[in-house]
């Protein structure tokens, strides 16, 4: 039996155990019910309601037009969904920037209304008192450095944190602020491998990769990228484990075809 079979349920104590142990940790996101539960029927660990919906899902060219009644209505059926996995709820742009208060009451309503099991926002010393208060108030918290596509505009487009020394050494210190505040992980994304490692190791909290090189404690992939739904752009850390667009066109230009010729439905699908 794999430890992954051992675990019933995954938990802030499960996680960080898995960092210990050295068993990489499985994060997808997901969006709606069917979808989670057949990421934890397969035992992926964590399932991240990422405000990447507001692109994978709602249409928009980033994430900065999804609000926090978005996120807990598509948190809401993941929670559902998720018997085994860790389900974290991305707290989206201006939910908690505003005032330590409001973050706090953001994060409480992934918990009370969504039923999520901790949340995730983005930033290094910058959101420390948010960070500090909300895991004082007993609510887990992923932290998330390097590329930060709330910041997109900030930092220039989508492009690689972390490339010149002050850069580094600033995101290794935000790294360090972090776990001093409460974070129990942080996601690096498209950070340099080599950067990514050297964080990995000086913290006791597990990281989570996204273009960030193999020495992270565990990887995570937007799930439309990885199951090949979107075609316009691919960025370079997602690999494609499955080309679903090609598969549900045809479904859908067959269904057509048979409609138009009558040979859908047929007597075995009739009443």
């Amino acid at each position: 039996m794999s430890k992954q079979e051992k675990i019933n349920k995954i938990t802030t104590s499960a996680v960080l155990k898995m960092k210990t142990d050295g068993e990489k940790i499985s994060m997808l996101t997901a969006y709606d019910y069917s979808t989670a539960a057949v990421m934890d029927e397969a035992g992926i660990d964590i399932i991240l309601i990422g405000d990447s919906l507001g692109m994978a899902i709602l249409g928009y060219d980033s994430t900065l037009p999804v609000t926090m009644e978005d996120m807990l209505h598509h948190t809401k059926p993941v929670s559902r969904a998720a018997k085994r996995a860790m389900v974290i709820g991305d707290m989206p742009f201006m939910s908690y920037q505003v005032s330590t208060e409001e973050a706090l009451r953001n994060a409480g309503r992934f918990m009370k209304e969504a039923e999520a099991h901790g949340v995730k926002l983005e930033g290094g010393r910058e959101v420390a008192e948010v960070v500090m208060k909300i895991t004082s108030s007993g609510i887990p918290l992923m932290g998330h450095l390097g590329l930060t596509p709330q910041s997109v505009h900030q930092l220039g487009g989508y492009k690689v944190q972390g490339k010149d020394d002050k850069t580094a050494k600033k995101m290794m210190e935000d790294a360090r602020i972090l776990e001093e505040a409460g974070a129990f992980s942080i996601v690096l994304e498209c950070v340099p491998a080599t950067l990514a490692g050297e964080i990995s190791r000086s913290l006791t909290i597990p990281t989570i990769g996204i273009g960030a090189g193999v020495e992270c404690d565990g990887q995570v992939l937007v799930v439309n990228d990885m199951l090949g739904m979107f075609e316009k752009f691919t960025p370079k850390f997602v690999k494609k484990y499955a080309k679903l667009n090609i598969d549900m066109r045809a479904a859908v230009e067959q269904y057509i075809d048979e409609v138009k010729d009558r040979k859908f439905p047929g007597e075995e699908h009739s009443f």
